[in-house]
């Protein structure tokens, strides 16, 4: 009777799945900065690569500057969060961020656990577990990994979400009246952060006739210190393009949740990685030494918001007209505008839906903004 492998062995296997998923990513060929050619379009070989597989690495995004702005923002939201589950304050025993609020906003999920996979939430499109590894005896029981409606509770994310650059590539891939998605903050810390089950995020658009492989949008996920094959996301190249695929079979098939042919984002800070939200992808359990935060920022076709309703995984359950987008849509106004506050040399997005509308980051902003993800436009 064969034996279970040692701890070591398998941490050995694990590394050597690491390593060699890190070689197959970074030979690719879809990295490098952001480019654009003409009137705004992308670079055709960016478009080209992003499309062959389903995502991209845009480095060197956020500068050194810009960095340093984000830090200082994440370190003042980390000290708003709920000391545990049911607390209402943080640290400093003020009101708690989520508190009081509609929406979901802020995630808890026990250490290195995988709090998704094989349940029913989000429509049961995480069908398997990830392996959970022991935690440590000294780590918490719990931890929040993720925030969403993250821009209302950090002006520094805020600030991010209306770069440039990154508002350029959503209209050279989504088109110039492109609508937002939703936004969160992936908290993945050294020895506690959870798993996120292999999945695809979109729900609504499989079956209709005009699906294609840029259908259910996609997610810009900027790195603040980087991210590597044991806390970074792994991604299945190409299957954005495949209408139908069963993740249990290919779980069943590589026999663990090591899928053979996925590759990990590698990123450094301040790179900014787009993921098809068609591809199949998924996290481990970060059992490193190293962080990963994530600024997840997402956007959509006009085309396949309008008329559809909302899955409701994020924000109401309810059809998606004009007004909810004109509404969710002010968000990238306000964005830009807080963006050109602080880099007041850097020339703004000019986002084509909000031509003629003076939005500003402004404390009147900031009432109108409570509770905005309730209206993301989930599908």
């Amino acid at each position: 009777m064969a034996t279970a492998p040692r701890a070591q062995e398998i941490e050995m296997t694990l590394a050597e799945y690491f390593a060699d998923g890190e070689r197959r990513a970074l030979g690719l060929g879809n990295r490098g900065p952001v480019r654009f050619v003409g009137d705004g379009a992308l670079h055709p070989d960016i478009a080209e690569a992003y499309w062959q597989y389903g995502f991209y690495v845009f480095e060197g995004v956020f500068g050194a500057e810009e960095l340093a702005d984000i830090e200082s923002g994440l370190a003042q939201f980390r000290r708003r969060l709920p000391t545990e589950r049911n607390s209402g304050v943080d640290v400093d025993g003020n009101q708690a961020i989520g508190i009081g609020l509609q929406s979901r906003t802020v995630q808890w999920g026990k250490t290195l656990s995988d709090p998704l996979g094989g349940t029913k939430a989000s429509h049961g499109r995480h069908p398997v577990k990830m392996h959970e590894p022991e935690p440590a005896a000294d780590t918490p029981d719990e931890v929040v990994y993720v925030v969403l409606g993250s821009l209302q509770f950090c002006d520094a994310a805020l600030r991010a979400y209306g770069h440039p650059d990154l508002l350029g590539v959503a209209a050279a891939l989504n088109g110039d009246d492109f609508t937002p998605f939703n936004e969160a903050i992936f908290l993945k810390d050294p020895g506690v952060g959870p798993s996120v089950a292999w999945h695809r995020d979109g729900v609504t658009h499989w079956e209709s006739p005009d699906w294609d492989q840029g259908s259910h949008g996609f997610n810009f996920m900027g790195q603040v210190f980087g991210c590597t094959p044991a806390n970074g996301v792994w991604v299945l190249p190409g299957t954005h393009k495949q209408r139908h695929v069963d993740i249990a079979a290919h779980v069943a098939d590589a026999g663990s949740d090591r899928l053979p042919d996925a590759v990990p984002l590698v990123c450094a800070p301040g790179d900014v990685a787009i993921v098809n939200r068609q591809a199949i992808h998924g996290s481990f359990a970060n059992t490193s030494e190293s962080p990963r935060v994530t600024l997840n920022m997402g956007f959509h076709r006009r085309s396949s918001v309008i008329g559809a309703m909302s899955s409701g995984i994020h924000g109401g359950v309810a059809p998606i007209d004009e007004q909810r987008i004109a509404q969710r849509s002010k968000m990238i106004g306000w964005a830009i505008d807080a963006r050109r506050q602080r880099y007041s040399d850097e020339t703004a997005f000019s986002y084509k839906p909000l031509a003629g509308q003076q939005l500003m980051w402004d404390d009147a902003a900031r009432a109108e903004v409570v509770d905005y993800n309730f209206l993301d436009l989930s599908i």
